[in-house]
């Protein structure tokens, strides 16, 4: 879309504002408002200045002066406001020179795009991730300094079947790990998930369907795929879209990892291909009909996996997810016929379909810094034709402990893929995609997470340890 068709939609659509939006280091999208009456031509060919010291892992104080530039391609009506607004996705550039500013997430997703076309290896990388996310009725949770406790609550939960309700208990419910696909009265959700893909058909998002997904209160819309920036603009979106509506219901929408004991976690499957002159890149001959080049790019994501963590599972909370038991994908493996290792290679009819779905991401991760971390894990395995080693066909679960112990796994701690990424950057620096100082940037945003969460008494220690 062009400038000009930009100022066209805001005079048809009667805009009052439009709403400048980026991303933060810790994924978080954020926004600035500005009336619409001082959007022109020269506006969104200069930008917008704004003070990034208030965002973490930023500019100091002393040099805060940033610009956001925005992308007219990215135009959208906002579905939520009362007030008729038009939303761009915003880069982030210094005012002095023009040039990217090195920690803005979307600028290093224009940057692997970028770079992937200069190696000559594609034209675009495609990712469609698979984000799930729970519905709660009620949440609650303290960290004070003598009281750290949560509770969680919602009438279709699993616990709920002996709750009294003024009005009844109708004790249609899922059980735990038993969501995965009943219709109502089981799925009680129905009507908000359609609502939810209904907006983001409206807004231009390309979008296929919806279910219950296994553990109790969660959920799954489906997202097509796009290219790299775009589809994390769009995961953006939709994690907007399922926050508002679910608000509108009088239900809290979260993507947190783990919210609950017991059940299955929250993962993000990220399906990837490469485009080359129009041609599939990763289909071939080669096992489940994939080229040497879709085998070395697993190579160095499986290479590379305990770093890639400290972007697909960037929070403590992620590594609650990741453990053996609970569906998810903890052993540093790749299989077309078993969901148990970090890459699938799904069935497909057509070599055009033809991709690699990398399972241990989870959606608390930026999108833009996740996508092109697996982007440049997986273009070092190409350049370096890195071997990803047989494939797993077992069931890894069910494996005996002694051939168990010979595959290696993914981080257990964000700590640990922190210490990892520390150890094992160089893969994202070539290309100037990463910089060494985002990247320590970013380190330092993690460990005040870590040393929070590590510092805090947790009420199953006081069960465990209290009268010791």
């Amino acid at each position: 879309m062009s400038k000009d068709a930009v100022l066209g939609m805001i005079a048809d659509e009667e805009a009052a504002y439009v709403d400048m939006r980026f991303t933060d280091p810790r994924g978080k999208l954020q926004h600035v408002t500005v009336i619409s009456d001082q959007v022109d031509e020269d506006f969104l060919e200069e930008g917008f200045m704004f003070d990034g010291s208030s965002i973490a892992g930023w500019k100091s104080i002393e040099a805060s002066d940033m610009k956001l530039m925005p992308d007219t391609e990215s135009s959208y009506v906002d579905p939520f406001y009362a007030e008729k607004t038009l939303c761009l996705h915003c880069s982030v550039v210094e005012p002095d020179t023009g040039e990217a500013y090195e920690r803005d997430p979307r600028g290093t997703a224009e940057k692997a795009e970028a770079y992937l076309k200069s190696s000559g290896i594609g034209d675009v990388a495609y990712f469609g991730p698979e984000a799930e996310f729970f519905l709660f009725d009620n949440i609650q949770y303290s960290n004070a300094i003598n009281k750290v406790s949560y509770e969680v609550d919602a009438t279709d939960a699993s616990w709920n079947t002996d709750t009294k309700y003024e009005m009844g208990n109708m004790g249609h419910r899922s059980g735990v790990k038993g969501g995965y696909f009943p219709v109502n009265p089981v799925d009680e959700s129905q009507d908000l998930r359609s609502e939810m893909l209904s907006t983001m058909k409206r807004l231009g998002m390309k979008v296929d369907k919806h279910h219950h997904e296994v553990a109790s209160c969660q959920h799954e819309l489906g997202l097509k795929f796009d290219s790299l920036t775009k589809q994390a603009d769009e995961l953006q979106k939709y994690k907007y879209v399922i926050h508002n509506v679910a608000h509108s219901y009088g239900k809290s929408a979260t993507f947190m990892p783990k919210p609950i004991a017991g059940d299955n976690g929250t993962g993000m499957h990220c399906n990837v291909s490469i485009w080359k002159d129009d041609v599939p890149l990763f289909a071939g001959d080669k096992y489940a009909d994939l080229s040497d080049e879709a085998l070395w790019f697993i190579g160095g994501i499986l290479k590379h996996a305990k770093a890639l963590n400290a972007f697909t599972n960037p929070s403590t909370n992620s590594y609650k997810r990741l453990i053996p038991g609970f569906e998810a994908p903890v052993l540093r493996a790749y299989s077309a016929r078993n969901r148990s290792g970090c890459i699938r290679i799904p069935w497909t009819e057509t070599p055009k379909a033809k991709r690699v779905e990398a399972r241990f991401p989870d959606p608390s991760a930026n999108p833009y810094l996740c996508f092109a971390a697996l982007l440049m894990a997986g273009l070092e395995g190409i350049t370096n034709k890195i071997d990803p080693g047989e494939p797993s066909d077992k069931d890894l679960y069910d494996l005996p402990p002694e051939e168990l112990a010979g595959i290696p796994t993914v981080s257990g701690s964000l700590r640990e893929a922190v210490e990892e990424l520390q150890a094992d950057m160089d893969f994202l620096l070539v290309g100037d995609v990463f910089t060494k100082g985002q990247i320590e940037g970013y380190i330092t945003l993690k460990m005040e997470e870590i040393e929070t969460y590590e510092h805090t008494p947790h009420p199953v220690e006081f069960g465990m340890y209290y009268s010791c």
